[in-house]
């Protein structure tokens, strides 16, 4: 079968992109649910909870009261945005990397292998995730923290609080994706210096195989900000104070040792979840580059 010959040839890499990222994330969606609601969970819980916020607790509790249905709250919208949030944070960097090259912007590196270019195009990335991941992300959280998987979130609750927590997820998407692309662009440099173990990297030592640098880059991301994923949960949770700034939650955070809440659940789901998102990647990127006869454009 033969791609269609009026394609535009500028625009194909980019729609594969596009198109790999939104694989990725209906796989994230569909394998790291479970661990995810456990995780927002153990987080978005008020401190009058914290008996019952054990990630094993949660577990038996949601799946006696509710199954596996449970365990896939806030499923629906994530599996609708989550495909679109992965797109753009691919797409969008890989159209900032392009940017960058055509107009000759100057590349910088710090110790000889952090690129500035890499890191502005893995910032732009981020942006792009957090304008579809902040609404999206709200009626996820709401619908996993919810003790009664009856209940519904009411049109004028949406309405007032649907951006809540915007400022701390563009701080959160930012670092968080950018930590990504950098340890993503890092570990192609180990790789190729054998630094890392063969069995980790591509038969041609040009990088992680896919599921490694799925789950390895992204738990090391993830480490980079989980902080401010758990103000982020807990501001959008509906369980705390609205009025309390994403700062006072980080600083009570600190003073009762919960900044890091959540973080086994949070690994674990991670390492499965993005691991077999970038095999999946990988695989519609490849098969969709080579019927067109295109080259790579993402960062990856």
């Amino acid at each position: 079968m033969q791609p269609p010959s009026n394609m535009d040839s500028s625009f194909v890499p980019y729609a594969i992109t596009f198109l790999s990222g939104a694989s990725y994330g209906l796989t994230t969606v569909l394998i790291g649910q479970p661990l995810d609601t456990i995780k927002t969970r153990m987080q978005g819980m008020s401190s009058s909870s914290s008996s019952k916020s054990s990630a094993l607790f949660i577990l038996r509790d949601l799946y006696s009261r509710e199954g596996l249905r449970g365990l896939y709250r806030g499923g629906l919208p994530l599996l609708i945005g989550g495909s679109v949030m992965r797109s753009a944070q691919f797409g969008v960097s890989a159209k900032a990397q392009e940017f960058l090259v055509q107009n000759n912007v100057p590349s910088y590196k710090a110790f000889n292998t952090l690129d500035s270019n890499v890191v502005l195009a893995g910032v732009a990335g981020g942006m792009g995730r957090a304008v579809v991941e902040i609404p999206t992300d709200f009626l996820k959280i709401r619908r996993q923290v919810q003790s009664d998987l009856g209940n519904r979130i009411q049109f004028d609750v949406i309405r007032k609080s649907l951006m809540d927590g915007s400022l701390v997820t563009f701080a959160r998407n930012t670092v968080l994706f950018t930590s990504f692309i950098v340890y993503v662009d890092l570990s192609k440099q180990a790789c190729a210096a054998g630094l890392i173990p063969s069995l980790l990297c591509n038969n041609d030592s040009s990088g992680l195989s896919p599921f490694a640098k799925g789950a390895i880059c992204s738990n090391l991301a993830w480490l980079s900000c989980w902080p401010m994923d758990v103000v982020k949960t807990q501001r959008q949770s509906g369980n705390f104070d609205p009025s309390t700034g994403a700062l006072d939650l980080l600083k009570e955070n600190m003073k009762q040792g919960k900044m890091f809440r959540g973080l086994v659940p949070g690994l674990v789901r991670s390492s499965i979840a993005n691991g077999s998102s970038m095999v999946v990647y990988e695989a519609v990127h490849s098969h969709l580059s080579n019927f067109f006869g295109v080259g790579r454009k993402d960062m990856l």
